[in-house]
């Protein structure tokens, strides 16, 4: 039902995203879309790529005076530091008078791929001798791109009452209390004290914490990964679907959130925690009473099924609970290190220093941003699955029956 495609690369131009399956009728601005994009820059242990940037969106089409058309919606950020790259990325070929000079007019090519970066891989695929005809690409600066299309998923989901919370669990050696095995608790609150931290965690002392690793990593020239939380809440029971592999929700917010740059693993609830204990320890008993402030109910005040744990994190069998849903993403290290690893020439075999690109100590805070724009979109995308309607009106006027029959069961 939605799809959006990306384009642009680290330091060219811009980066492009057209999103194609939105309803007619629904409110987006520039400013919601500007204010996830602000957010994504923000974070204890990035570089300076983001003093650089300002990032904004313009919307070039699908959008009139605030509201969607239904028709795809194209939107553009430009990259303030392709000023400093004109000639490095300039899109043209090389002037006339390049000719015999190609080699330096192409702005020193980069020969040393990063261990644990696209560089290698990427080069070998496509028979490239620079590396950086891969790493502007592959770059995370497409995350950007992301959230903007995040950000118009988002808003459907808050007109019906889905309101995504992330943040961090742990960083490097530093974790966190985990506020998920709490049921009933007040996550916006915990989303708010995650906003107002550097590193985006909600417990003080564990930030501090986080805070204390980061600087020792960038003392020593290196970097540190982390865990990541997204937890979406108002929810309905019934998204996704049991019946095909490739329909099970749970399966597509694995891939949305592992393609993330930098993640090396996703769970869904407790899975790992799980994994170690048997089953009358895991699952989450059913009973059926006054439903939790975080649960969605099919009618507010009236008794339904409920639950006293989480574990699951609102998925069973790839469908919605009606539970808060709960994701885990883990970050690795970053592979642009201030004290390079070993590696290979690209073009002579010949040892040598890992390339040293501008980069972050630690992204894991702004990890988090993109995380919440891949879920909210593989939710926005469940739900117009789900309920359909080509305009705002029939969505919600479907969401509404659903409740309604729900509220007889």
């Amino acid at each position: 039902m939605l799809r959006f495609l990306t384009a642009g690369e680290s330091h060219g131009p811009a980066l492009v995203v057209i999103v194609e399956g939105l309803p007619a009728g629904l409110r987006l601005e520039a400013e919601a879309i500007d204010r996830q994009l602000r957010r994504r820059q923000m974070g204890y242990g990035s570089g300076r790529r983001m003093q650089i940037e300002e990032d904004r969106v313009e919307l070039l089409a699908g959008v009139r005076h605030g509201v969607t058309l239904g028709s795809p919606v194209a939107m553009r950020i430009a990259n303030r530091d392709f000023a400093r790259w004109r000639e490095a990325m300039d899109p043209a070929p090389a002037p006339p008078e390049a000719a015999g000079e190609q080699e330096a007019w192409r702005s020193r090519p980069v020969t040393r791929p990063r261990p644990g970066h696209a560089d290698l891989a990427g080069a070998l695929k496509y028979g490239f001798d620079d590396v950086r005809n891969v790493l502007e690409r592959a770059s995370a600066r497409e995350t950007a791109a992301r959230v903007a299309a995040g950000a118009a998923a988002r808003q459907l989901l808050e007109a019906l009452g889905i309101a995504i919370v992330g943040h961090v669990v742990a960083i490097g050696p530093v974790g966190a209390p985990r506020p998920s095995a709490q049921v009933g608790g007040d996550w916006r609150a915990i989303g708010e004290r995650a906003e107002a931290s550097p590193v985006r965690c909600a417990d003080p002392e564990a930030s501090q914490a986080m805070m204390r690793a980061i600087d020792e990593a960038r003392e020593r020239g290196d970097t540190l990964g982390g865990v990541v939380e997204v937890v979406a809440v108002g929810v309905m029971p019934g998204l996704g679907s049991y019946v095909h592999w490739d329909r099970r929700l749970d399966a597509r917010l694995a891939m949305a959130v592992m393609s993330i740059p930098g993640i090396k693993g996703v769970e869904i609830g407790d899975a790992f925690w799980a994994a170690a204990r048997p089953g009358s320890q895991v699952h989450d008993p059913i009973g059926f009473g006054q439903a939790p402030p975080d649960q969605w109910a099919a009618e507010p005040g009236a008794p339904g099924f409920v639950r006293a744990s989480n574990r699951a994190g609102g998925l069973e069998g790839g469908v919605t609970t009606g539970q808060p849903l709960v994701v885990r993403a883990a970050m690795k290290p970053l592979s642009t290190l201030m004290r390079p690893l070993p590696t290979a020439d690209l073009r002579t075999g010949e040892p040598a220093q890992a390339a040293v690109e501008r980069s972050d100590v630690c992204a894991v805070p702004r990890a988090v941003v993109v995380a919440e724009a891949m879920v909210a979109w593989v939710l926005a995308d469940a739900v117009l699955e789900k309920f359909g309607g080509d305009a705002m009106e029939d969505l919600v006027q479907a969401v509404e029956a659903y409740r309604r029959r729900l509220a007889k069961r």
